[in-house]
């Protein structure tokens, strides 16, 4: 059964009386054309409205979609070939995050991102999309690599944040997602970095440090997510939409703040209702920026990067 929430209600009753003329029309042999016609009018004039004034726990609700295209989903429908590369050679291969080679349109890159599954067993043996320390030893060992041999670097981010454990603090997890920072930063190739669903605290930052970043339409990227927010500001969950208000977690918000290099927009109704579609629109804009950006001398790709992330925040009164 499709997920629907709330503020889709009025779609989803269109819909059922669309279902409900065209079941009359086939049992009945009445010609229904004109009110069938009348009501794909109203489903595309609610679409349009609610779709387009989402607020930011809407938001975070289109963000968290079951069915929502994941890392694995973008990489089958962009690249002719993916080579999957496991483990940081110092602990273990981190499931929450993958990477590997690949190649858009004969162009090579190197492409990581977080993968939270698509049902229980697979969410399990994902961590539900957050990572250990490894999990971000693992993208700065493919970096590296990549960095190496020249190719330019594709991060997908898609994680409820990094995994909060005690055992991932003993190994080092600050220090994982901290170095990663450091190293994205002076990488001498370049990096586009793309929200598709969460990006939540250092465990979005943890690959999100990009000559070029972006977020989906509807996408969410804050230092905190609303519900542990929520949780700190009220002592309670039952403030989260009011959080997410709070925070300005929306691409809207973090494109007029400066934090961002753009939207990408989503097909009506969010990314899954039309993946391909989706994965044709970010195809378009990766190979527009590693074409762009491969013509940048490498002092200037490096600096440039230092300079829009050191310029962040900056406030003058």
């Amino acid at each position: 059964m499709e997920t629907t929430f709330d503020f889709e209600k009025p779609i989803a009753d269109l819909l059922l009386q669309i279902e409900k003329v065209t079941q009359v029309a086939d049992k009945t042999k009445v010609d229904m054309s004109a009110t069938l016609a009348e009501l794909q009018v109203k489903l595309e004039e609610a679409r349009k409205e609610i779709y387009s004034n989402l607020n930011g726990w809407q938001k975070v609700q289109m963000s968290r979609h079951p069915d929502r295209p994941q890392t694995l989903d973008y990489i089958s429908m962009i690249c002719e070939d993916f080579i999957e590369l496991h483990g940081d050679r110092t602990v273990r291969d981190d499931k929450a995050i993958i990477g590997g080679l690949a190649s858009i349109n004969g162009r090579s890159i190197m492409i990581i991102g977080h993968q939270k599954g698509k049902n229980t067993k697979e969410r399990q043996y994902r961590n539900f999309g957050m990572a250990n320390p490894e999990g971000y030893r693992k993208a700065l060992r493919l970096m590296r690599m990549a960095e190496k041999f020249g190719k330019p670097v594709v991060c997908f981010i898609d994680t409820m944040g990094a995994y909060p454990g005690l055992e991932a603090e003993e190994r080092g997890q600050g220090e994982a997602i901290a170095r990663n920072l450091l190293e994205m930063a002076v990488l001498k190739v370049p990096i586009i970095c793309i929200i598709v669903g969460e990006g939540a605290s250092g465990g979005a930052l943890g690959i999100g440090v990009g000559d070029k970043v972006y977020m989906l339409e509807h996408t969410w990227y804050s230092v905190i997510s609303p519900e542990s927010c929520s949780s700190i500001l009220w002592r309670s969950w039952d403030y989260k939409e009011k959080a997410a208000e709070c925070l300005k977690l929306t691409s809207e918000n973090m494109y007029s703040n400066g934090l961002i290099d753009g939207i990408i927009p989503e097909p009506l109704g969010g990314a899954h209702q039309n993946p391909v579609q989706m994965g044709e629109t970010i195809k378009e804009k990766l190979l527009r920026d590693i074409e762009e950006l491969g013509k940048k001398k490498t002092d200037k790709l490096v600096s440039d990067r230092i300079e829009k992330f050191c310029a962040m925040g900056v406030v003058i009164e």
